[in-house]
């Protein structure tokens, strides 16, 4: 299967660098591998021993189409590494770099800068448009609501598969990932944390409220959820303000990059957090290969009524999104005409309906409408 990036990434490997982040077994490292023929592919893994010796010294062939330095954040200065060998031998061999720890904070000024020699992207878990080749949009729908639009549990053969996968791979990021940028002693309080987040899902968040729950003090919830965006365990959305220093005084809202850890009796909050998937995707997909600078972010007033999301483009509203389990009228779209939203709001149905039009928006099938989202 043919990763949404590949065609973008490999463009940009002609003329500079690339970055390549996302969550862990997400496919980067397959992605990686599959841009050239594997006769011309070095693959080398700050992780591994022998690999990381290469690295240091700086002797892997010369005569190969692309060095893949993977979870090279790793390695201590990483970033005025990588421009001096850029500045040096330039794109040739072309050089991808990966991790699973945010890498565009290379997007910062300073001495270390990487302005103007790379490009990144952000790979994100499968969606109902990426898998439109193998499954009709409500049959992936369907899946991905279940298993989450991570590759190895998404096409397990048993959902029982999904889940020891799961539960594997959050002990792996909290334990490995985390290991590498931070120190936290408490472990098992992080996990219960995350527990609290994905029963939360779609819900403001309380850093006080939280860390009552958790026995810890709200700046550390805090600073724990700011570590766990940055190994992509998480992710949050702020509310829409013109006044930005506004927006980052009110609770954000949390969403999981893996749909399938909100819990199943939260069919709500499960639907919601994939369609937050579907748009931060897309947005990202804008900004990384187009250049399209955006946001996501949710509405709210001073009388607490909300629409669960808003797309923005260029400082611009671009779609307010509601997303519902079955069709409904009561909808909150005309409290917030004055946002100015380029296109008309869209009401996604989690379960099967008609598209309807009514004077000011929108009632769309959500596999149907998500599967026309671009990215």
């Amino acid at each position: 299967m043919i990763r949404y990036l590949s065609d973008f990434i490999r463009k940009d490997l002609e003329k500079k660098l690339v970055l390549l982040a996302g969550p862990r077994q997400v496919g980067k490292t397959w992605l990686s591998k599959a841009l050239f023929p594997a006769a011309k592919c070095t693959y080398l893994n700050f992780d591994r021993n022998s690999d990381r010796k290469i690295i240091i010294e700086e002797t892997w062939s010369r005569e190969t189409d692309i060095v893949i330095l993977d979870e090279i954040h790793k390695m201590k200065n990483w970033k005025s590494w990588i421009k001096g060998i850029f500045d040096t031998e330039g794109v040739r061999p072309r050089l991808l770099l990966t991790g699973s720890a945010r890498l565009d904070v290379s997007r910062r000024g300073g001495p270390e800068s990487l302005a103007g020699r790379h490009h990144l992207h952000r790979l994100h878990p499968l969606s109902v448009r990426e898998l439109s080749l193998k499954y009709s949009a409500q049959e992936a729908f369907e899946r991905l609501m279940i298993r989450g639009g991570f590759p190895e549990p998404f096409f397990a053969d048993h959902n029982m598969d999904a889940d020891r996968w799961r539960l594997s791979h959050l002990d792996s990021m909290l334990r490995e990932d985390l290991r590498d940028l931070v120190v936290i002693q408490d472990i098992k309080s992080l996990e219960y944390l995350v527990d609290r987040l994905a029963s939360q899902v779609g819900s403001p968040v309380s850093y006080q409220s939280l860390a009552e729950d958790v026995g810890v003090s709200a700046p550390t919830i805090k600073r724990w959820i700011s570590v766990l965006e940055s190994i992509y365990v998480i992710f949050a959305i702020q509310p829409w303000t013109k006044k930005v220093k506004g927006s980052l005084l009110k609770q954000p809202k949390i969403y999981f990059f893996d749909t399938g850890r909100i819990p199943e009796n939260l069919e709500s909050a499960r639907f919601e957090n994939l369609v937050a998937n579907h748009l931060l995707k897309h947005q990202q997909f804008l900004e990384d290969t187009r250049g399209v600078r955006g946001s996501l972010c949710y509405l709210r007033n001073k009388k607490g009524l909300e629409v669960d999301f808003l797309l923005v483009e260029k400082s611009q509203p671009t779609i307010m999104v509601e997303c519902k389990l079955t069709a409904t009228e009561d909808v909150n779209f005309h409290h917030f005409a004055s946002v100015g939203a380029k296109n008309r709001p869209v009401l996604l149905i989690r379960n099967n309906c008609r598209d309807l039009t009514y004077e000011t928006w929108d009632q769309k099938n959500a596999a149907v409408w998500l599967n026309f989202l671009e990215s």
